[in-house]
């Protein structure tokens, strides 16, 4: 089917190549790859394809030449048949046909519109293409990349120091298959971000057809280039409308779109470059790292790589990019896309020579007051239902007095369901000679009650951001009934502009208006009462919704919720969330403009929204609000914020990042005298260091931060802390010890009121008793955990939930089921940019892979779990990913030649992960490598390295008191003893009696068998040095051997398990 491709069309599929493979080399190799299948990747979506050229053969009408001929032809009859020459005759139908098809074309041009039905089958096929044809393809290709290459990112050390061997942040977009999920589900939502345009709309059709008819003009050319539109006219001519309809009229044709004010007519500045291209990429699926760590030497130099990272962000992804009050041309050159068939609209009270040359399709497009009869049908839309009489010299009156603007026209047209278009015309002009849209304004203004004119003058100090009633409801004082009926009252007389739903935002010109009327109407005390109270109030409701998710932790201390909070209240807590979600872009504007406010209340309102960003993953705002709290400077917002970015790295996998982000923060709250933030942010410090592997220095920050939380008053914040340290005590295999403190953490949560923490000790429970085996309990404790996650709206864990049950399933020998568990967990993952959940969800799913029969897939996860976690720097990440695949290598290789000769590299492996374990005090772990490195050395002929290994082994395993490890260390222990020594037959029958006379919980059943079986084989005698055959006979420990803990009834008793 790809060589049925049309010229056009094969270039869209190369596009969505490319945009689906990436950048760098690696995305180079992928998309040759890509390429030289095409025509199978293209038959994949060959059934939409074929709709789609249906749709182009349909017939069409008759064009403009065919008219033209047929009517110069009748003029050369008519003019013969009344007797003149031919000569004259034929002059006549030239000129005629040359008039009609002139005449012809321009109605064609100014007519023509891309087929709808056509363009909606392209938008299938192209979307078909990419989910079944190129996303497969790609994946596919990735997977089978040769293991060496994973091979090359692991070493027997740590990687050094960033000052020797720094990382390319930068350069991980195209390798990083988190960022390439996230991206495309951001673009995915990109389009309902866009304003929504209500109410009636006229005059500007051919507008948008000229709009749509540039675009498509574009995509019939070979070069690949933006489309750039610059759209001037005066303020209220509606160019911001005509701008946002257009982008949604052709969204079909373009993958996402984002509008960025860059206030160019602001007389308190316009928008930064810097920060208009960290707008752009946030909202168009940019790596998160670029949007949270903004600080670089100069700000210069991080324009420049913001800059880089733009345009290559956008190579060959077409998007609509809306500019909008733009006035520097040179701004407008940086934000333009060079290489990527995008569609940038850019709006201005004035034309802009862009300068840019051959580097994009440059048009202009005046927007200028409508025509009379379109203000005249603008008019009858908006009279409220009634007639309106053809009163046309009125209706032209009223269009003269608004100057034409259709801003103006609407707010003065919205007063017609009280007034005759004579006494609309009249009430206009009695205002003077004035500007047209402040002629509208006032009198719209002057309609209102005092209270709604209040309000609009106080929403001047709201911000661009859109408002809701808590808003109106803190500015006016009352309660949010009131202030709701109020906004709508204002919508309706035009004077606030609907978003969506139940939010409103104030145009540029109304902000201006309303700002004017309040420094004259107002004295400064109410405009300060005013502000202070818009602070107090989202500060008391943001706090609330924050503690229905994490409690009343010390950071919410001193604010009783009761339910509700004043005279706010919400019915349940994904109510609160939904209110938080639409609140938090006003709350950040309101932020920006809190000076002189109660430091107490801002340091709330910015705690609550910190922690909604780390909730959400909005890492764009909370880079945003840290910028914005450096400017202010004060040593409490400062550390609260620094704290939040340090847990927001560490989500990233920034995990040196965050180590000294809250290293840093620690030391400032301990010189501060703050001992209740110290122990906060030294308990987010171990979990730090938990996740770098660093187990041993974990526990002691963490049980540092439990003697600081000691007090009655800090019981919440102790809940989080002991369940993190009950992590950090399952992974070095103390499971005992971690549910001692697991289940007062979650008594403590319940009394502080936390879902979120409820969760997160439930998802630990689980997790420590899959390691106990005990998978109907865990897997009951996973369940709730879900139910938490989902109430909360965390993303993060909710897949690790996924991930964990998934596991549950394989403990249970589901291992199919496991591997699609897994997988749905893995896309989740990527989807939140989390490397550390995705590092061990593949770990997992090499795991069940293996139990599938699949070693050789289970070796790529292994291996590309290994490199994710060396590149993290989570050294307990690497031993694991390093034990496993070192096992699997070893069978793998062992099985293709029938012994175990030859394991170097996979004797390496799990050397490493002894030592790598050792280093971070995971005996547990540690044992079990041990066990494996005996295994290799006895198929090897070194018998006695192979029972010291195994001594090595029983001795790490009663030292934390797993019967289970050490029931299979002292079976092998048997296995080496006769062929070493002439006594070592005797041990070996006392030990094996030893362990057949014994019988516990948790005991692998595969020991009790070997040892019957081998003690038969020592019965028939062995000589020493004689080959060892317990590879060959299939008795040395499977992969689930070491999935569970079986714990000695005094580890329990001790540990108070």
């Amino acid at each position: 089917m790809g060589e049925g491709l049309r010229e056009g069309d094969r270039r869209e599929a190369e596009r969505v190549v490319r945009a689906v493979a990436g950048q760098g080399r690696d995305g180079e190799e992928l998309t040759e790859r890509a390429l030289a299948a095409l025509d199978e990747i293209a038959a994949q979506a060959g059934a939409e394809y074929a709709a789609y050229l249906g749709a182009l053969s349909r017939p069409k009408a008759a064009g403009p030449a065919v008219f033209a001929g047929v009517s110069g032809a009748a003029a050369f009859a008519v003019d013969l048949g009344h007797g003149l020459s031919a000569a004259a005759a034929l002059t006549t139908g030239v000129v005629v046909a040359a008039a009609t098809g002139a005449a012809g074309a321009a109605r064609e041009a100014l007519r023509r519109r891309p087929d709808d039905d056509a363009q909606r089958l392209r938008s299938a096929w192209l979307t078909a293409l990419e989910r079944r044809g190129v996303t497969p393809f790609i994946e596919r290709e990735r997977a089978v990349r040769p293991a060496a290459k994973a091979k090359a990112a692991d070493t027997k050390s740590l990687p050094q120091p960033r000052k020797t061997q720094p990382r390319k942040t930068e350069g991980r977009k195209t390798q990083d298959r988190s960022a390439a999920a996230r991206q495309r589900s951001v673009l995915q939502q990109s389009f309902g971000q866009l304003p929504r345009p209500q109410g009636p709309y006229t005059g500007r059709r051919e507008h948008l057809a000229r709009i749509s008819q540039w675009v498509q003009q574009a995509r019939a050319s070979t070069e690949t280039k933006p489309v750039v539109v610059v759209l001037h006219g005066p303020t209220g001519s509606g160019r911001s409308s005509l701008a946002v309809r257009a982008a949604q009229q052709l969204s079909d044709q373009f993958r996402g779109a984002c509008v960025v004010t860059l206030r160019g007519g602001d007389p308190e500045g316009s928008l930064s470059t810097r920060e208009a291209l960290l707008h752009l990429l946030n909202r168009l699926g940019a790596p998160r790292d670029q949007l949270l760590f903004r600080e670089r030497p100069s700000q210069e130099q991080h324009l420049r790589l913001l800059s880089e990272q733009y345009q290559k962000h956008l190579t060959d992804l077409p998007v609509v990019v809306l500019l909008d009050d733009a006035a520097d041309p040179a701004q407008v050159r940086e934000l333009v896309p060079r290489r990527s068939e995008s569609l940038v609209l850019v709006t201005g009270a004035r034309p802009l020579e862009l300068g840019l040359g051959d580097a994009a399709w440059v048009h202009h497009l005046p927007v200028d007051a409508l025509e009379a009869a379109d203000a005249y049908g603008l008019l009858r839309e908006l009279a409220d239902g009634k007639p309106l009489p053809e009163d046309r010299g009125s209706a032209d009156r009223v269009r003269e007095l608004c100057g034409g603007l259709p801003l103006a026209l609407r707010a003065a047209g919205t007063s017609l369901g009280s007034r005759t278009l004579r006494g609309l015309a009249d009430d206009l002009d009695a205002y003077g000679p004035i500007d047209p849209l402040e002629r509208a304004l006032s009198l719209r203004y002057r309609d209102q009650p005092e209270v709604s004119r209040r309000l609009l003058r106080r929403l001047a100090l709201a911000g661009r951001a859109s408002l809701g009633a808590a808003a109106g409801a803190a500015l006016l004082a009352t309660d949010e009934a009131e202030a709701a009926r109020r906004l709508d009252d204002l919508a309706r007389a035009g004077l606030v502009e609907p978003v969506r739903g139940s939010r409103y935002r104030l145009h540029d010109a109304v902000r201006g208006f309303a700002l004017a009327r309040l420094l004259d109407e107002e004295e400064p005390d109410e405009r300060a009462a005013a502000q202070e109270r818009l602070i107090r109030t989202y500060s008391e409701l943001a706090d609330l919704v924050i503690r229905l998710v994490d409690g009343k932790t010390s950071t919410r201390a001193g604010n009783d919720a009761g339910g509700a909070v004043g005279s706010h209240g919400f019915a349940s807590l994904d109510a609160a969330l939904r209110w938080l979600d639409e609140e938090s872009s006003f709350i950040t504007a309101a932020l920006r403009t809190a000076e002189g406010v109660d430091q107490a209340a801002v340091l709330h309102l910015l705690g609550a929204l910190c922690d909604y960003c780390l909730l959400r993953g909005d890492l764009y705002r909370l880079g945003e609000i840290s910028e914005l709290t450096q400017q202010v400077d004060q040593g409490l917002l400062v550390r609260s914020v620094q704290w939040r970015t340090g847990i927001a790295a560490r989500q990233l996998g920034e995990l040196d990042r965050a180590r000294s982000t809250l290293t840093s923060v620690v030391n400032l709250y301990f010189e501060a005298q703050h001992p209740a933030g110290a122990a906060r942010a030294l308990c987010s410090l171990g979990i730090t260091l938990h996740h770098q592997g660093n187990l041993t220095e974990a526990a002691a920050k963490l049980r540092e931060a439990l003697d600081l939380q000691s007090g009655d008053d800090l019981r919440a914040d102790r809940a989080w802390t002991l369940h993190a340290l009950a992590a950090v005590l399952r992974d070095q295999g103390r499971v005992a010890d971690a549910l001692r403190m697991l289940l007062p953490a979650l008594e403590l949560h319940g009394e502080s009121e936390s879902v979120h923490g409820q969760a997160w000790a439930h998802m630990q429970l689980g997790q420590a008793y899959l390691r106990l085996g005990q998978v109907a309990l865990a897997e009951g404790e996973l369940r709730h955990a879900a139910q938490e996650y989902t109430a909360t709206r965390d993303n993060r864990g909710t897949a690790w939930t996924l991930t964990q049950l998934a596991r549950a399933r394989l403990a249970r020998g589901e291992a199919a089921d496991a591997v699609a568990g897994l997988g749905e967990a893995l896309a989740r993952h990527r989807e939140n940019e989390d490397a550390r959940g995705e590092a061990w969800t593949l770990y997992y799913l090499g795991q069940a892979q293996e139990e599938t029969g699949d070693a050789d897939e289970a070796l790529r996860s292994l291996e590309r779990a290994r490199g994710m976690f060396s590149r993290m720097r989570d050294v307990y990440g690497l031993a694991c990913a390093r034990h496993h695949a070192g096992r699997v290598t070893r069978d793998v290789r062992a099985r293709r030649v029938g012994n175990l000769r030859n394991s170097g590299f996979a004797r390496q492996m799990l050397q490493d992960a002894r030592q790598d374990f050792h280093r971070t005090g995971v005996p547990h772990g540690e044992a079990w490598s041990c066990v494996e490195l005996s295994v290799v050395d006895a198929g090897n002929g070194r018998l006695p390295q192979a029972l010291a290994l195994a001594d090595e082994a029983v001795a790490l395993f009663r030292g934390i008191g797993d019967r289970r490890g050490e029931d299979w260390a002292r079976f092998l222990r048997c296995t080496y003893l006769p062929l070493v020594s002439e006594d070592g037959a005797q041990e070996a029958r006392e030990e094996l009696a030893a362990l057949a006379s014994q019988d516990f919980e948790g005991r692998d059943p595969a020991v009790a068998e070997y040892v019957t079986a081998w003690s038969h084989v020592l019965r028939r005698g062995l000589e020493p040095g004689a080959a060892w055959e317990v590879w060959r006979l299939g008795m040395t420990p499977g992969r689930s051997a070491r999935d569970r803990l079986a714990l000695r009834e005094d580890v329990r008793a001790r540990d108070g398990g």
